[in-house]
């Protein structure tokens, strides 16, 4: 019984330190998160704090006309594709050239990784001054000292958005590259030793042993970047502000200007609603394509 009795306080005292965790959980992320839904369903406006009224799917509806919508759902996932798979391909790329006996690999390692150290809005900014049309902007001193125009990287509806796509992509990959590493420091080399008894060249002992046994890290690397790519937001505000136009508007940005700027915020909740959805849907395809993936190269 006194083994019983400890055994419950113990508990007890457990759940007394759990307890402010889970008040601060249902407070900021549970009730918000709920409160959302309800109001998705309102005519909760800036005009219209109080008395609200219940107006079935006509938020959603509204949505779905909008043309800001239709861009933003195109761009963000262009956005995310792009960086999922770029920011993938090229941290595994330089995760296995970097996995060498080198005497620099580790200064070099440090240089990749260190842009995921600072805030996207700092990298923003960085990259909006190097990549300006101005006097200073390196890149295009660069291009006009080789004789050529100059290129409107962040002013061309045609590029923008693919140019804050290579910002991130410089930011990010040396943050994949270290998931990589782990990863790939995690291969028995007994396996490689046997793809070579095997007749196997380094091609076909990346193909054979290092990227079945990299599966687990590829589904973090991608599954974050693609979560990631679909809500972005920092980025595009420090860069182009969803500008030139729409061109650059992202999910994330189109529900910031519904509910800050235009103060539509049924409409807003309405929009995140969707967005849930749409995020929720995406992952679990993506997680059961990882699946099946990782079945087959057992």
């Amino acid at each position: 019984m006194n083994t019983k009795m400890r055994l419950l306080k113990r508990e007890i005292d457990y759940q007394i330190l759990i307890l402010p965790v889970l008040i601060f959980y249902l407070l900021f992320c549970v009730y918000p998160f709920f409160s959302t839904f309800y109001y998705s369903f309102t005519d909760y406006s800036n005009m219209k704090l109080d008395n609200l009224k219940f107006v079935g799917f006509d938020n959603f509806k509204g949505i779905f006309k909008s043309d800001l919508l239709t861009i933003s759902i195109k761009n963000s996932i262009i956005y995310a594709i792009l960086m999922t798979v770029f920011q993938t391909s090229f941290g595994l790329i330089l995760a296995v050239f970097l996995d060498r006996k080198l005497k620099t690999k580790n200064i070099l390692r440090s240089m990749f990784f260190l842009p995921a150290v600072f805030s996207p809005l700092i990298i923003g900014y960085l990259w909006s001054y190097i990549m300006s049309t101005s006097d200073f902007g390196l890149i295009n001193r660069a291009i006009t000292a080789l004789g050529f125009a100059k290129i409107n990287f962040l002013g061309n509806p045609d590029l923008a958005l693919y140019s804050v796509v290579g910002t991130q992509l410089w930011q990010w990959t040396g943050w994949a590259m270290v998931i990589f590493l782990a990863n790939l420091q995690s291969i028995p080399k007994d396996l490689y030793e046997a793809a070579e008894i095997d007749g196997a060249n380094s091609w076909g002992k990346f193909w054979r042993v290092t990227l079945p046994l990299m599966q687990p890290s590829v589904n973090v690397v991608s599954v974050t970047a693609m979560i990631g790519g679909l809500k972005v937001f920092d980025i595009i505000f420090a860069l182009t502000e969803g500008g030139p136009g729409n061109s650059t508007q992202t999910i994330m940005t189109a529900y910031i200007k519904t509910v800050f700027t235009e103060g539509f915020y049924a409409k807003g909740a309405a929009f995140g609603v969707v967005f849930f959805i749409a995020v929720m849907i995406i992952t679990m395809v993506m997680m059961s394509f990882l699946k099946k993936w990782g079945e087959q190269t057992r």
